[in-house]
């Protein structure tokens, strides 16, 4: 098990650029909120100090790997991060999120399940840290969640309503 995801204390894993390449071409995002000066994807990015939590993404077709955490001082975690690209996709936004497959969370039960479209990602991504793809993979199985405005997905019986 790769050790680096769990003892380094960084929380900016980069996508893997072939994933959001592939991501990129169905969706054409305009907006990553949640990056870094290094591992930013679109020409639009919010850092860690412009606060892409408190901006608007209205008009914006957004592209979200959030930090993996939970809440801590310095860093307001995965589930506020879910519950923005539920909210804003409730205002007519376009959210792709990238994140750890646990569908078992609160999280996943409150804005996830049944409001999105869930694509189960096979095997373990490699995530890029400093640009750089790492050698090892991810300790935890991920998925991508789709937003697609205000539209909300019933996977039960796979209707848009």
């Amino acid at each position: 098990m790769n050790k680096v995801h769990f003892s380094t204390g960084k929380d900016d894993w980069g996508t893997p650029q072939n994933l959001f390449d592939a991501l990129n071409k169905e969706f054409n995002f305009t907006l990553d909120p949640c990056a870094n000066d290094n591992n930013y994807k679109c020409a639009k990015y919010y850092t860690k100090e412009q606060d892409g939590l408190a901006q608007s993404w209205a008009g914006e077709t957004v592209f979200c790997n959030p930090p993996y955490s939970r809440k801590t001082k310095s860093n307001a975690g995965q589930i506020a991060w879910v519950e923005k690209c539920y909210k804003e996709a409730q205002k007519g936004c376009t959210v792709v999120l990238l994140i750890p497959a646990r569908t078992d969370t609160i999280m996943f039960h409150d804005f996830i399940l049944g409001k999105a479209e869930i694509r189960f990602i096979k095997g373990r991504l490699n995530f890029e840290i400093d640009g750089k793809k790492s050698k090892d993979p991810a300790p935890f199985p991920s998925m991508i969640v789709v937003f697609r405005g205000n539209k909300m997905i019933n996977k039960v019986k796979g209707v848009t309503i």
